[in-house]
């Protein structure tokens, strides 16, 4: 009786993986559906393929991590494997173009790029801007910080080179961005970390944006909590674990 037990046990737990693989793969598959995709398979499949093998880590193996400075217009990439705690930096992109000023999104209508703590929790293979992944804007700290009856919504990591508080990638980069996301998403990663700061918040370069922005006692506030964030990711390159105070603050 307790050897069948086992069995069954067993066969339930092979079932789930099984089911469990034919999902992730699933979503891979009908990303294929979609032209777009298929030419940045094409196109960019052996590239990412060749970074990822520089870093010892396999496509079928890959866990990311974003993380987008504003007024340095950069977008790096992090990559580990799913077994991997530790990120490293495997690619960095020049960002487009960029709407709005220094400073977080609080409404509908900014023109903002938001700053804070998202996860990718879409993508669009069909995009008015060739290929998209959209974050969670807004997520919970910006309904807590805001007061505005309208947050407003639908920032992506996108195509082409134009934006009302997206970060756009160009066409060619989006492909590789894009596909990298598919393959992660498609390994099980279901949200995908994308970190988006004001700046790179190094002490010096703290100390020169607060002198700057003096006068706005509230956006350095924020800042400085950013920075805890900022810092324990640099230090460690390991995903936050980030929750989120009754006022909007993060805590890490």
């Amino acid at each position: 009786m307790h050897k069948l037990r086992t069995k069954v046990i067993l066969i339930a737990i092979l079932g789930t993986l099984l089911l469990s693989s034919a999902l992730q793969t699933d979503f891979l598959t009908e990303q294929k559906k979609f032209e777009r995709v298929r030419t940045a398979i094409k196109d960019k499949q052996d590239f990412i393929e060749q970074k990822l093998k520089e870093n010892q880590i396999t496509i079928d193996n890959l866990n990311l991590l974003f993380v987008a400075y504003k007024d340095n217009d950069v977008l790096d990439i992090y990559a580990k494997t799913k077994q991997e705690t530790t990120y490293k930096k495997i690619l960095s992109y020049d960002i487009c173009s960029r709407s709005g000023q220094l400073g977080s999104k609080r409404r509908q209508g900014d023109g903002q790029v938001p700053e804070g703590f998202y996860h990718i929790d879409r993508f669009n293979p069909t995009s008015n801007f060739y290929l998209s992944l959209g974050l969670n804007y807004p997520n919970l700290a910006d309904k807590r910080k805001s007061k505005a009856s309208n947050l407003g919504g639908d920032i992506f990591i996108h195509g082409s080179c134009v934006t009302i508080g997206c970060l756009p990638m160009t066409n060619n980069y989006i492909k590789e961005i894009y596909l990298l996301a598919v393959h992660a998403k498609n390994n099980g990663q279901s949200k995908i970390p994308v970190y988006v700061f004001p700046f790179k918040m190094t002490d010096q370069n703290l100390t020169i944006y607060k002198a700057k922005y003096k006068d706005t006692k509230e956006l350095i506030s924020f800042w400085d909590n950013l920075k805890i964030g900022y810092d324990k990711f640099i230090k460690g390159q390991k995903e936050l674990n980030i929750k989120v105070t009754e006022n909007g603050d993060y805590t890490y």
